[in-house]
């Protein structure tokens, strides 16, 4: 077996398809999750330990057990709404539970890290196509506690020689192509189930927030980018960071913006069920588009998205979704 790697909240939605990508890669993943959003069977490659990123007696007593090479930290509250009625919530799991995880390395003499962020903390940007040089200016809370965390890797890299890698993803979307991992979040916030639910019956209508918007057809746009494509750029970071180049963010994206009404169209090639949808107001701090370069990860890091189609993406998501609904339909034979 190869080097071991701490993958923290490694049961949830990203950090279960990196765990995956990494044994494929030939590491061994650790699965660190305190199983409130995470899910105790999506942890397939590697052993798993339940604890939380606050409790630094249980981190120490991990970190010595397996003394892993690297830690890959996706653990977060990520509700955005709910970021801006409970901050403290926030602010404590986010901000202090990564500031407990980063002392345990020190403790424990683990000198790299691979963190999960957000294109959030970039708010509303005034130009487009985003990079990594646009200005940060979040908008909510959630967003603010990434940007928290970025600033406090870069001040523990010249104090303590912290090595990092800040991935900040735009809308993670798909499933994993196998049909061994999906995405279960509860509650659900993301385009591409919701939209898969109201199609499938299994969900209420799906809603449209904007239909006046300065875009083509007037709904909003983001870049979709797909979760396996995620998980193969922190494995990338792996190498990138044994090398001892800089430490630095990397926008993990396609590079392509995708309308609402052009992801529910997907959503019926994918299932061949209409969506039904409503139309609503547009959302306060919604921009009309969104969507990035990756040309960072590309040059330094030797990655590129594989799913660019966003048919090909949501092809993947719907398998899954329809997979679950025939399985627990039999279950209720």
């Amino acid at each position: 077996m190869g080097k071991r790697v701490l993958v923290v909240g490694g049961a949830g939605y990203v950090g279960s398809h990196a765990a995956k990508a990494l044994a494929q890669a030939g590491y061994e993943p650790v699965v660190y999750d305190n199983l409130v959003f995470g899910h105790r069977d999506a942890v397939k490659w590697g052993p798993f330990e339940e604890g939380d990123i606050r409790d630094g007696e249980r981190l120490d007593a991990v970190m010595q057990a397996y003394r892993p090479d690297v830690v890959m930290h996706f653990a977060a509250f990520a509700y955005v709404g709910e970021s801006v009625t409970d901050p403290a919530k926030y602010y404590n799991n986010n901000v202090l539970g990564t500031l407990s995880l980063l002392d345990a390395m020190r403790r424990n003499d683990i000198g790299r890290i691979i963190f999960s962020s957000t294109c959030a903390t970039y708010g509303v940007p005034e130009h487009l196509p985003i990079s990594e040089e646009t200005p940060q200016s979040p908008i909510n809370p959630y967003g603010y506690t990434k940007l928290v965390i970025e600033h406090a890797l870069a001040d523990y890299e010249r104090a303590y020689g912290l090595k990092w890698a800040a991935m900040r993803y735009f809308n993670a979307a798909g499933c994993d192509p196998d049909g061994e991992l999906g995405e279960r979040h509860d509650p659900e916030t993301h385009a591409i189930p919701l939209a898969i639910a109201a199609a499938l019956g299994t969900g209420p209508r799906f809603k449209i927030f904007g239909t006046d918007y300065d875009t083509p057809d007037g709904s909003a746009v983001r870049d979709y980018i797909h979760v396996s494509d995620l998980a193969s750029a922190h494995v990338a970071a792996i190498p990138y960071l044994e090398s001892d180049a800089p430490s630095g963010a990397f926008n993990l994206a396609t590079g392509r913006g995708t309308s609402v009404f052009e992801l529910l169209t997907a959503v019926e090639r994918a299932t061949g069920k209409k969506v039904p949808a409503d139309f609503s107001p547009r959302r306060a701090g919604d921009p009309p588009v969104l969507y990035a370069v990756a040309e960072k990860a590309n040059r330094l890091l030797g990655w590129s998205p594989r799913f660019i189609d966003i048919n090909e993406t949501v092809a993947t998501a719907a398998a899954w979704f329809m997979r679950e609904q025939k399985t627990g339909s039999e279950e209720t034979l």
